[in-house]
């Protein structure tokens, strides 16, 4: 399966919108990363999507990256440096056994915008939404057919 193919032009739509309104209650940026297949550990791969879409270079260190390789039914959900330093040990657990669980049900899509949703929620405890705020990253979902 090709990675562009994993979600449809609608469900990036619905995606996107879910990262926006999420980010509305946060100063902490999120992004969506789908790549067609991984071959080694997932985390090691979502740390380079991670460094090549610049997700270091936000001013609060606090990006997130949801990371999909669709073929091989991986994900992985890493922080930067600002979150790390802020939020408790297994933070990202819930979320991680919520996508999971989507996933074996074949519900790539909900599981995603659950996540995307509940990341926002739970960054808004340590980074919440400042007036003056402005998107740092971009809110599209990025894709590489590696």
């Amino acid at each position: 399966m090709r990675a562009a193919d994993f979600i449809s032009p609608e469900e990036r739509k619905r995606l996107e919108s879910a990262i926006a309104s999420a980010e509305r209650n946060t100063s902490g940026e999120i992004r969506i990363h789908i790549e067609r297949k991984c071959t080694s550990d997932p985390r090691e791969r979502a740390l380079r999507s991670f460094h090549k879409l610049g997700m270091t270079k936000t001013s609060a260190r606090n990006g997130v990256l949801i990371y999909v390789a669709c073929e091989s039914r991986q994900f992985a959900i890493l922080g930067d440096k600002g979150i790390n330093e802020a939020v408790p040990a297994g933070f990202w657990k819930d979320i991680c056994d919520n996508l999971g669980k989507a996933f074996k049900e074949e519900k790539y899509v909900e599981g995603l915008e659950s996540a995307v949703i509940l990341v926002g929620k739970k960054l808004k405890a340590f980074f919440p939404y400042m007036s003056d705020d402005v998107n740092e990253l971009p809110d599209d979902i990025s894709i590489d057919e590696n």
